[in-house]
């Protein structure tokens, strides 16, 4: 199934491979079963403050420093700075304009349908704010009002790495072209198993990296694709997914991701002989462009003492006719025992605009998952809840995918559009959501993996996998 996979970027991204199960895909014109009233939240009015008294010291700067700085700084992911007045006087109709239309900070989920660590949103006070100080001049005012630069920590984010990783030789990556996704075999070298509980992925050169995805491979095929590349530069070129059957995965990086432990009980196991497999996605900025990245291991201090799995949506059977608006694919599972959901990753391609997904409990009553209205393919990111959803045995849980292959998506790679069908370049489609769980009864896990296994297996004789 995985080696049909392609996923671009990121904000993250964790991996859920393996331990996920795949779907009997359904078209649908509407869900039969009930569902949360996708609304957007009413915001209240900005309530402009009086004329002439606002300035950047006072009341910009914090909005800035706390939403913009940590990727807007020398030597982050961000274009340009944004640390000081004059940067951001530079840029103000600019920043305004990309604050109102909700395009910065990247955020994708709508509030109210999940509640999700480090999240990043401008209350309407702020985007009001910002917008009434650009309309009247930008204005600095008293440096004594001016806050400290936030002190931003350098290096590892999460402390020193107990296993430090790098890759073996730099890659060069080309100046033109199109953007080129390369593998890069990590040999990790333990003596026995370990257990790993959070991982920071850290690139030489963000000017060139768009993302990354880091895979385990124990059986040696990825070294075997990596002797057999004769280009002469280190690692084999692989579109999206790593080109082999990955044994497991540590999670991604993407633009503005911070590294996030995983939830207390939990650790992702590596065996002796694995190797790591460093997936990046290079876009080209004119010039060649030398990286070399690394990668910080957290151990966890003991064996996990909870197991984890997951619940992988999707349809394959997609036929978007040039022209369709508003082509929908959907999918469910019910859940064979009592769970606890503790992150959500979805993946599309350009033709996505809505993805939605949510869990209708045995009592009838529904519980929003996730939802984004404007999906965007450069920023698709991993998204972990603040506490753990109980889904209870019974539940029922449900993905709505919406496309749209008319000449009004400004993303639409066809002009006229094309049909589209599931497929692996960009320029196809993919409709896939990962729900991460546990069980609430470590008994049960066994259970949970063999009904998530005998899916997998309906999924591939059905046809889903062809």
């Amino acid at each position: 199934m995985l080696r049909n996979f392609r996923r671009p970027l990121a904000a993250l991204l964790l991996l859920p491979v393996l331990n996920g199960c795949a779907a009997e895909p359904a078209k649908v014109e509407a869900a039969a079963d009930p569902r949360p009233t996708f609304e957007l939240p009413k915001e209240p009015d900005y309530k402009p403050h009086p004329k002439g008294t606002l300035t950047f010291s006072k009341d910009i700067a914090p909005i800035v420093f706390n939403n913009c700085t940590s990727c807007h700084r020398t030597g982050e992911v961000a274009p340009f700075p944004l640390t000081n007045f004059r940067e951001v006087q530079k840029r103000d109709v600019q920043i305004a304009g990309v604050v109102k239309e909700r395009s910065m900070p990247p955020w994708k989920p709508v509030p109210g349908y999940g509640d999700f660590h480090d999240a990043r949103r401008l209350t309407a006070d702020q985007v009001g704010m910002l917008a009434q100080w650009v309309e009247e001049g930008s204005t600095e005012g008293d440096a004594k009002d001016l806050p400290e630069l936030p002190k931003f920590t350098e290096g590892w984010q999460l402390g020193p790495p107990d296993l430090v990783l790098k890759m073996p030789k730099s890659y060069t990556a080309p100046a033109e072209g199109r953007d080129v996704y390369r593998c890069f075999v990590i040999p990790i070298p333990i003596d026995g198993d370990k257990y790993v509980k959070a991982v920071e992925y850290r690139p030489g050169n963000h000017k060139v990296v768009h993302h990354a995805l880091l895979f385990l491979d124990s059986l040696g095929q990825a070294r075997a694709k990596e002797a057999a590349n004769k280009d002469g530069q280190p690692g084999f070129t692989s579109f999206g997914g790593p080109g082999f059957l990955p044994t497991g995965g540590l999670g991604g990086w993407a633009p503005g991701a911070l590294p996030r432990p995983l939830p207390d009980g939990l650790a992702r196991k590596i065996s002796k002989g694995t190797d790591l497999v460093l997936q990046i996605h290079f876009h080209p900025t004119g010039k060649a462009e030398e990286e070399e990245s690394t990668i910080g291991i957290y151990y966890a201090k003991e064996p996990p003492k909870r197991s984890m799995s997951a619940v992988t949506l999707r349809s394959r059977e997609m036929n978007i006719a040039p022209g369709d608006n508003n082509y929908k694919v959907s999918d469910s599972f019910v859940l064979p025992v009592d769970v606890e959901a503790f992150m959500i990753t979805p993946h599309a391609h350009l033709l996505g605009k809505d993805v939605r997904a949510w869990a209708v409990l045995p009592d009838g009553k529904t519980q929003p998952l996730l939802w984004i209205n404007d999906w965007d393919f450069s920023w698709q990111g991993q998204y972990q809840y603040q506490k753990p959803i109980p889904l209870p045995k019974g539940t029922k849980v449900e993905m709505e995918f919406t496309y749209d292959n008319s000449d009004k998506n400004p993303r639409n790679p066809s002009s006229p559009p094309k049909r589209v069908r599931w497929g692996e370049q960009t320029t196809d489609e993919m409709s896939i959501l990962w729900l991460q769980i546990m069980p609430v009864h470590e008994s049960d896990a066994l259970a949970l993996k063999w009904a998530m296994g005998k899916r997998l297996l309906g999924g591939a004789l059905g046809g889903n996998n062809k």
